[in-house]
């Protein structure tokens, strides 16, 4: 009998049942509440990531724009220092090289798109156009533009410089 003295009591089947029960409804909230948190703080985390990694593509996209743009006028350029460093030996030879340059030079403003607007006899459009002087001219319609003292230029809708006019009557 001593043996049985020794001996811890059984656990009872209701204690067994309450380590097994189900947690509390406040237990549920908390849990609830943690899972919410977490993925609060995960879409956050995304959210930053995406933030920062389009803001990278902006500033690369526009350095490459650049790049691209600035790679159209370098053969313009190129023509240039050949014709600074080229012995003119008449005026005419000159003149022709720089007109060369010119033609290329509008050539490669076409190739990106940019057109020349603003000249004598078109109608007057303030939001193209930026009127700095008015005069009378019978010759010309109402509202029309008869100098031009700088041509203005556009891509597409965008207006890069508005041309500077003179408009008549």
């Amino acid at each position: 009998m001593a043996e049985k003295e020794n001996l811890q009591p059984e656990e009872t089947v209701e204690e067994t049942v309450e380590e097994v029960a189900e947690p509390t409804a406040e237990e549920k909230l908390t849990e609830e509440l943690a899972a919410e948190h977490d993925r609060l703080l995960r879409v956050m985390a995304e959210y930053d990531n995406f933030r920062k990694r389009s803001q990278k593509e902006k500033e690369q996209a526009y350095g490459d724009t650049k790049a691209s743009t600035i790679g159209e006028f370098l053969p313009v350029y190129d023509n240039f220092m050949r014709a600074m460093s080229a012995e003119a030996t008449d005026l005419d030879s000159f003149k022709k090289g720089i007109e060369m340059i010119f033609n290329q030079y509008g050539e490669t403003l076409k190739k990106l798109g940019v057109e020349a607007f603003g000249e004598k006899g078109e109608e007057f459009d303030p939001n193209i156009h930026n009127a700095v002087m008015h005069g009378e001219d019978e010759n010309l319609p109402e509202n029309s533009i008869s100098d031009v003292f700088s041509t203005g230029y556009k891509m597409g809708d965008r207006v890069i410089r508005p041309a500077i006019v003179k408009v008549v009557n």
